[in-house]
């Protein structure tokens, strides 16, 4: 059972009586190395929840980041080699705008859902 900082000082304080003046330097800094180290555990433990937290937001952030270079370097060579291979078939006016309009959507789509996460 781990006992509360307030029955550290009772336990301090008693301790106090029963001994008499003589111990009390002794007795405050048992007191106060005992609240220390509560102290620091607290931190700790903040710092380590923190600290999780922290690093998955800033994996994930740059696995979104990843993504959209990739998708931007897929999107742009997939555009271009569509538009050679549109304007050496002699394909229309409607199938470069269909192929681009594609692209866009896509790239669109994935913005959208990934400001979501």
């Amino acid at each position: 059972m781990t006992s509360t900082p307030g029955d550290e000082l009772r336990a301090a304080v008693a301790a106090r009586r029963d001994l008499g003046p003589d111990f009390e330097d002794s007795l405050v800094e048992s007191f106060l190395d005992k609240i220390g180290k509560e102290v620091d555990r607290r931190v700790d433990e903040r710092v380590a929840a923190e600290s999780g937290t922290a690093w998955h937001t800033l994996k994930q952030q740059q696995s979104i980041t990843g993504m959209r270079l990739a998708l931007a370097i897929v999107s742009l060579v997939m555009g271009t080699i569509a538009t050679i291979a549109i304007t050496v078939g002699d394909a229309g006016l409607l199938t470069y705008l269909v192929v681009w309009g594609g692209v866009v959507l896509v790239n669109v789509a994935f913005t959208l859902g990934s400001s979501r996460r």
